[in-house]
């Protein structure tokens, strides 16, 4: 017998009266497909709610990465400022710098000129100094050198230089012996303490005896040994130094030290 509509109309008030017979219906009616597509579009709509919940989670992420993104670009913005302020600042300490050390150059170029100046009256006052002390001891001779002999005298110059060009021409000294022993700032004739002889000592005046002016006076003493006189080598001045000191006892050189009289055995 066909299925009409009075029947299908029967059927649907049944299903109305019998809910528990529509999902039987739907069962024999739809595939497995079908069926599970509510469950489906259920399981689809809470992925998508927990997809949008997620999506907003990271939109504030994004959001709170882009503030401090931006916050990070002001600081970056401001230390720019700041080593551009730097640099600046350093140019302008590079360019103090720079005409500080030129006038460095020009204080050190002045100050080695002014060291030369004083170098130059430093050796003035010295030389000066010592043409004072040979002056003095010229002058005083008698009492500076009188523990050496006695009846002291100072040898004129001239007097000198006759009695050492007539030992050049009778061949007993050279022309360079005769200059040296011109040289020496004093020469006294006396006589000796010791023994009453008659004798020339050769003095090598020196506001600080040192090697040199006992070697000097050991050497034109010697010379001037060769006309068969009796000489004696003496440094004086107001101090002497320790080399010195040895030397003139190894050479019998005598020192008078600002008035004070030193044999070469008590050296």
């Amino acid at each position: 017998m066909p299925f009409t509509i009075d029947d299908f109309q029967d059927l649907l008030r049944l299903l109305e009266q019998r809910p528990e017979w529509r999902a039987e219906l739907r069962r024999q009616v739809l595939t497995d497909e079908l069926l599970e597509l509510p469950a489906i579009v259920r399981d689809l709509a809470e992925a998508q709610k927990r997809t949008e919940a997620h999506l907003d989670a990271l939109t504030q992420r994004v959001d709170a990465l882009t503030e401090r993104v931006d916050a990070l670009a002001v600081r970056v913005d401001a230390l720019a400022q700041r080593v551009d302020a730097l640099a600046e600042h350093v140019d302008a300490l590079t360019q103090r710098i720079d005409a500080l050390a030129v006038r460095v150059d020009a204080v050190a170029a002045q100050m080695a000129i002014l060291a030369d100046r004083l170098g130059g009256i430093g050796d003035r006052v010295g030389a000066v100094e010592g043409e004072l002390l040979e002056w003095r001891y010229e002058r005083r001779a008698a009492a500076y050198f009188s523990r050496l002999a006695r009846r002291l005298r100072v040898v004129d110059r001239s007097v000198l230089a006759n009695m050492l060009d007539d030992a050049i021409d009778s061949g007993r000294l050279s022309q360079e012996e005769r200059d040296a022993i011109m040289e020496a700032d004093l020469v006294l004739s006396g006589q000796r303490r010791q023994d009453g002889a008659e004798a020339y000592f050769v003095v090598e005046v020196s506001v600080g005896v040192g090697l040199n002016d006992v070697q000097r006076a050991a050497e034109r003493a010697g010379l001037l040994a060769k006309l068969d006189r009796q000489t004696v080598p003496v440094v004086a001045g107001n101090w002497v130094n320790d080399l010195a000191q040895a030397a003139a006892q190894g050479m019998g050189v005598w020192q008078v030290l600002d008035g004070h009289t030193v044999a070469p055995s008590q050296a």
